[in-house]
């Protein structure tokens, strides 16, 4: 393989990899990921032969459907101890949820996006079913996007939305405009506000979490129906999810860092 085509391989295996994670625990088809990655079918049907050599992705024999593989766990939990929080979150997560009635979740930035790692059910009866653990959405999109989108750089904000067209897979309340007063109104505030962006009737609230460099690495949020949202209500949400974030940040904080 010439050398200027690594990079581009390794991109596709990467955007493979997390489209299959995308659709965990159902698996995925050749065609569900060919269409997910913008890739040839024969192309993907021949990275993903590649990583099952490689113990990277499963399929099942029955149904033909992809999954992620052993070895990728195998890997994972070796990764775990740097990058993994949901054992300090699990507490700060339950009383979110206790707390506010909602459903409460975990996200983690990873790069320009965002990665569900971790929830924990409301009392409320009425869910939304917006956010699942593994759903991956750019920054921007949802309030744990715009939320870590707002506590970045003026700079950053800047250089990230020069480059990317969130319209075009959210729709036009995402143009750029949309999002800077956002964006606006989430610094002002300290938390952000969903106000049924994705999903009709189906609002959601996040904080951002800070790392040991002041970076809004995570952010905590909470979903639910649209009436439980109100005007009157949402300060006090605000409130509850700004104390929590903040709790889970000196956590973070206090854990011994670990070298290399």
């Amino acid at each position: 393989m010439a050398d200027e085509q690594r990079p581009q391989v390794i991109g596709r295996v990467g955007a493979l990899l997390r489209a299959i994670a995308g659709h965990e625990p159902v698996g995925s088809s050749t065609s569900d990921l060919a269409r997910a990655t913008s890739l040839a079918r024969p192309t993907v049907h021949r990275l993903l032969t590649s990583l099952a050599d490689e113990g990277l992705v499963d399929r099942d024999p029955k149904t033909g459907r992809w999954s992620l593989g052993p070895e990728l766990y195998l890997l994972g939990s070796l990764a775990a101890g740097r990058y993994d929080i949901t054992d300090l979150a699990r507490d700060v997560l339950r009383d979110l949820a206790r707390e506010t009635g909602e459903s409460a979740f975990l996200s983690a930035r990873r790069g320009d996006e965002t990665v569900c790692l971790a929830s924990e059910e409301g009392s409320f009866p009425l869910r939304s079913h917006v956010l699942h653990v593994g759903i991956r959405l750019p920054l921007g999109v949802a309030s744990a996007g715009l939320v870590i989108l707002s506590h970045l750089s003026d700079r950053d904000i800047d250089e990230y939305l020069s480059r990317t067209d969130l319209t075009a897979g959210w729709g036009p309340d995402h143009t750029r405009q949309a999002v800077e007063e956002r964006i606006a109104a989430t610094r002002l505030a300290g938390y952000s506000t969903n106000p049924a962006l994705l999903v009709e009737g189906s609002w959601g609230m996040g904080a951002a979490v800070f790392d040991h460099r002041d970076a809004p690495a995570w952010a905590l949020s909470i979903t639910g129906v649209e009436s439980r949202f109100r005007e009157d209500r949402r300060p006090e949400l605000g409130e509850l999810l700004l104390r929590q974030a903040h709790r889970l940040t000196q956590l973070l904080r206090q854990r011994p860092r670990r070298s290399g």
